[in-house]
């Protein structure tokens, strides 16, 4: 599964899911579903800007983490 990082980054640089997207320009419900990690579908363009407001790498945004084997 695919891990969507931006409440860490969030909460680690003391920015608020507004200020996120003024500074963006994404669209507030659409942080809030980063946020939440509900959204199913991410724009190449988003974490582009996401990594720019915190100069991180992209692995600082989202990560993949493999699913539980079932037995």
């Amino acid at each position: 599964m695919i891990k969507i990082k931006v409440s860490e980054l969030l909460g680690k640089h003391k920015m608020t899911r507004k200020e996120l997207s003024e500074l963006t320009g994404i669209r507030a419900g659409t942080v809030g579903m980063l946020y939440d990690e509900t959204i199913k579908r991410i724009d190449v363009e988003w974490l582009n800007k996401i990594c720019k407001v915190f100069d991180c790498p992209i692995t600082d945004v989202i990560e993949y983490v493999p699913d539980q084997q079932l037995n």
